[in-house]
C-alpha cells in the first residue's frame, strides 16, 4: 500500500523500501499500515516486520535500497511481475490478453496464485473447461474500466465492474486493510502503461443476493428463516446499505433447550434479538484484533479472531464466513448466543453472580415470576451472601423473598432518592441515591442491571429487610432498647419518632447506657431538657444506610453537632466508636443499634467548645436552611393551587 513512514529500522528510511508484516508459520502478508505494525501480532500470531522493494522499484548491486525504478508495461505483463501469473495464464485463455496489453485505461484486482489454487476443483474445472466465456466474465468482473488507487477505494463505496456493469464492493477500514467483495488487497497500486493492478487474496464471485436471499436460499438456515418471517424482519434484511449478519445454522438451534427455542420461535421481540445484526459491512479478512461492535437492538458483541478462525466472544463459533450480498456479508454462527433480551430473569440470574439467589426463589416456589411474560425486576443478592449457606425457606422467608420481587420492570439509570417501589409481597421500598451508591432500602445495587425480555435484574449487595414499623415501633419491638425508649418517652420525644421523616437513629442498647458512669444516668432522667438534648445528638434528619459510607460521612444531628460515620473493616463506626448493628429499617428511618452512648462536643470536657465556626460549614448549614424554606414555599403553592 506504498511506503509507510514508521521507522521501525533505518532500512525503512532508505529510497523506496517498503515495510511487510508477515504472519510467522504462514504465506500471509500484510503490507499494511503503522498502527498494525506497533501490534506486532494478527490474530494473535506473532509476526515479523520484513523490508521489500515498493511496487516499480527494484535493488542496484552496492546501492541501499530500491533505487531503480522499473519501465512501466502493459498490465498483461505487469501481472506476471507482481505474482499472479495464473490471472496472467487465464486472460491469455479466456482471450482477455489482447485487451490489457492494449490501449485503455484499466484497474484490475488480480488473484494471487495461491487464490486460484484455493478454489475447489469443480469450480474451477467449470470456469476453465468453458474457456472463451465463463473464465473471460469472471475475469471481466474484477476489472474496472478507469485507473482507480488505494487513496480513491473509499469504505462502503461500489465500483461498476466490467462485466455487466454488475458492482463490486469496497471496505476501506480504520485498521487500513481494504477488501473488494470481502477479498483483501495484498499489494496495491503497481502501476502499468495502461492502468493499474492490485493483488487480492481470492477469486470474488458475482453476487445478486440481498441477505434475506442468502436466508432463503441457503439450507442450513432453515430454522432462522422461519424465526425471520416470523419476526417481521425479512424487510430490513432486504433494506439498501452494508451491514453485517451474523446468522445461526440449523445446529446452533438444535443446541438448545426445546422449551427455550419454542419460546423464543413463539415471540416475535425475542426473536429480533437472535438476528445479530450489525450495521456495517464487516469482512473477515478485516479483523486482525478482538473489536466491539453493538447489534441493532443493542448488544454488544467482542468479535475477534483466533488464528484463520474468526471468534465472537472469545469463541470459534463462526462456521462459514464471508458469504457476500448485495447489501452486505453474513457469517454463519453454529452456535446461538441468545442476547439478555430475548432471556427470562430466571435465565438471567442463573448465568449472573447471583446464582444462588435462584436457587432460593426456586426452592420458594417463586418460579413463576421470573420465567413468564410477568414484568417485574428481581433485586437478587449476589452470592457472596450466602457464603454461609442458603436460608431455610419458611412462610417468612417466603414472604420476604416475594419482597424481593418488584412489580414492573425497572432501570437503575432511571431510579431517583425518594422513590417508592412496589413488590409483589405488597411491601413498599424506598430509593436512595448517594454520592458513591444507588440503594433500595438496606440493599445497595451491586453490578449493572441485566435487561431481559420482560424482567430486569438488580444484584443487589445484601438481603432486603423492608421496613416493619416507625422508628418508635421498632425500638419498642426489640428487647435490647427498653431503657433508650423509656429514655425518649420522658424526654418527650416519641411524636418526632413516630411522624414521617427520614431519621437516621444511632440507638444506644440497654448494655450502652449501664455502661455510663454511677449516677450520670440518673442525672439525666431528672432533667428532662438535657436528656433530649443527649437523644437528639443520635439521630440525624436524614436517612444513611451502611452502602452509602465509603470513607467518612458527616451528619448534623437533631441536637446540632456533627456526627462523623466511617467504615473500617466492613464495620460502620459513628464518632469512631463501631456499631453493634447496621441497617435496622423503620418506615421513617433507619437505626443502627451502638453500645455507647454518644456524647455531644460541649459535654466532653477534654474538648473545647470555642472553636470558630467552619466557614464551610456554615455555608452548607444556610444552603440547607434555604432549600427547606423553598420546599415549605413550594408545598403551600402546591396546596393553594388545589394539588394541580
Amino acid at each position: 500500500m506504498g511506503q509507510c513512514h514508521c521507522s521501525f529500522s533505518p532500512r525503512s528510511a532508505h529510497p523506496n523500501v517498503c515495510a511487510v508484516q508477515k504472519l510467522i508459520g504462514t504465506n500471509r502478508k500484510y503490507f499494511t499500515n503503522c498502527k498494525q505494525w506497533y501490534q506486532r501480532k494478527i490474530c494473535g500470531k506473532s509476526t515479523v516486520i520484513s523490508y521489500e522493494c515498493c511496487p516499480g522499484y527494484e535493488k542496484v548491486p552496492g546501492e541501499k535500497g530500491c533505487p531503480a525504478a522499473l519501465p512501466l508495461s502493459n498490465i498483461y505483463e505487469t501481472l506476471g511481475v507482481v505474482g499472479s501469473s495464473t490471472t496472467q495464464l487465464y486472460s491469455d485463455r479466456s482471450n482477455l490478453r489482447p485487451e490489457i496489453e492494449g490501449p485503455g485505461s484499466f484497474t484490475i484486482f488480480a488473484p494471487s496464485n495461491e487464490a486460484w489454487a484455493a478454489l475447489s476443483a469443480e469450480t474451477l474445472d467449470s470456469l476453465v473447461s468453458n474457456v472463451n466465456i465463463e473464465l473471460l466474465n469472471a475475469l471481466r468482473y474484477h476489472m474496472v474500466d478507469k485507473r482507480v488507487l488505494t487513496d480513491d477505494l473509499k469504505h462502503g463505496t461500489t465500483l461498476n465492474s466490467m462485466y455487466q456493469n454488475l458492482p463490486i464492493q469496497i471496505h476501506h477500514y480504520p485498521n487500513g486493510i481494504v477488501t473488494v467483495n470481502c477479498a483483501r488487497l495484498l499489494k496495491a497500486d503497481h502501476h502499468a502503461t495502461n492502468g493499474v493492478v492490485h493483488v487480492i487474496d481470492k477469486v470474488i464471485a458475482t453476487t445478486t443476493n440481498t441477505i434475506q436471499q442468502v436466508i432463503e436460499t441457503e439450507d442450513s438456515l432453515e430454522t432462522l428463516r422461519t424465526a425471520v418471517a416470523a419476526s417481521d424482519l425479512s424487510s430490513l434484511l432486504e433494506s439498501e446499505g452494508q451491514y453485517t449478519l451474523l446468522a445461526p445454522t440449523n445446529e446452533a438451534f438444535e443446541k438448545i433447550p426445546r422449551e427455550t427455542l419454542n419460546r423464543i420461535l413463539g415471540d416475535p421481540e425475542a426473536l429480533r434479538g437472535e438476528c445479530w445484526f450489525i450495521e456495517s459491512a464487516m469482512c473477515a479478512e478485516a479483523i486482525i484484533a478482538g473489536l466491539t461492535m453493538e447489534t441493532l437492538e443493542g448488544t454488544t458483541l467482542d468479535v475477534g479472531c483466533s488464528g484463520e478462525e474468526l471468534t465472537l466472544n472469545g469463541k470459534p463459533i463462526i462456521a462459514n464466513k464471508d458469504v457476500l450480498a448485495t447489501n452486505g456479508v453474513v457469517h454463519f454462527v453454529n452456535e446461538l448466543l441468545i442476547p439478555d433480551s430475548a432471556k427470562t430473569v430466571f435465565e438471567l440470574a442463573q448465568e449472573s453472580e447471583v446464582s444462588k439467589s435462584t436457587d432460593l426463589f426456586r426452592q420458594a416456589g417463586l418460579s413463576s415470576h421470573l420465567t413468564g411474560s410477568e414484568r417485574v425486576t428481581l433485586l437478587a443478592p449476589v452470592n457472596s451472601v450466602f457464603k454461609d449457606g442458603l436460608p431455610v425457606i419458611d412462610s417468612n422467608m417466603r414472604n420476604l423473598l416475594l419482597n424481593h420481587i418488584v412489580k414492573d420492570q425497572l432501570s437503575s439509570k432511571y431510579l431517583y432518592h425518594g422513590q417508592k417501589l412496589q413488590t409483589l409481597g405488597d411491601k413498599e421500598l424506598r430509593v436512595f441515591v448517594y454520592r458513591n451508591n444507588l440503594c433500595i432500602e438496606n440493599a445497595c445495587i451491586a453490578a449493572h442491571d441485566k435487561r431481559g425480555r420482560f424482567g430486569t435484574l438488580f444484584s443487589v449487595d445484601k438481603m432486603l429487610t423492608p421496613p416493619t414499623g416507625s422508628v418508635m415501633d421498632v425500638l419498642k419491638a426489640d428487647h435490647r432498647f427498653s431503657t433508650l425508649v423509656a429514655a425518649i418517652q420522658s424526654a418527650g420525644l416519641t411524636e418526632i419518632l413516630n411522624r414521617p421523616g427520614t431519621f437516621t437513629v444511632f440507638a444506644p442498647t440497654n448494655e450502652a447506657f449501664q455502661a455510663m458512669p454511677q449516677g450520670e444516668f440518673s442525672k439525666l432522667h431528672g432533667n428532662a431538657k438535657e436528656l433530649a438534648n443527649i437523644l437528639k445528638f443520635h439521630v440525624a434528619d436524614e436517612i444513611l444506610v451502611s452502602g452509602a459510607v465509603n470513607a467518612l460521612v458527616r451528619l448534623k444531628s437533631m441536637q446540632g453537632d456533627k456526627l462523623e460515620v466511617s467504615m473500617k473493616n466492613n464495620v460502620i463506626h459513628i464518632n469512631k466508636e463501631p456499631v453493634a448493628e447496621s441497617d435496622i429499617m423503620a418506615t421513617n428511618g433507619v437505626i443502627y443499634a451502638v453500645n455507647s452512648v454518644l456524647q455531644p462536643q460541649a459535654s466532653r470536657p477534654q474538648e473545647r467548645g470555642d472553636e470558630p465556626a467552619d466557614p464551610a460549614l456554615e455555608i452548607f448549614k444556610q444552603a440547607s436552611a434555604l432549600s427547606k424554606v423553598k420546599e415549605k414555599n413550594l408545598s403551600l403553592m402546591k396546596e393553594n393551587s388545589g394539588g394541580l
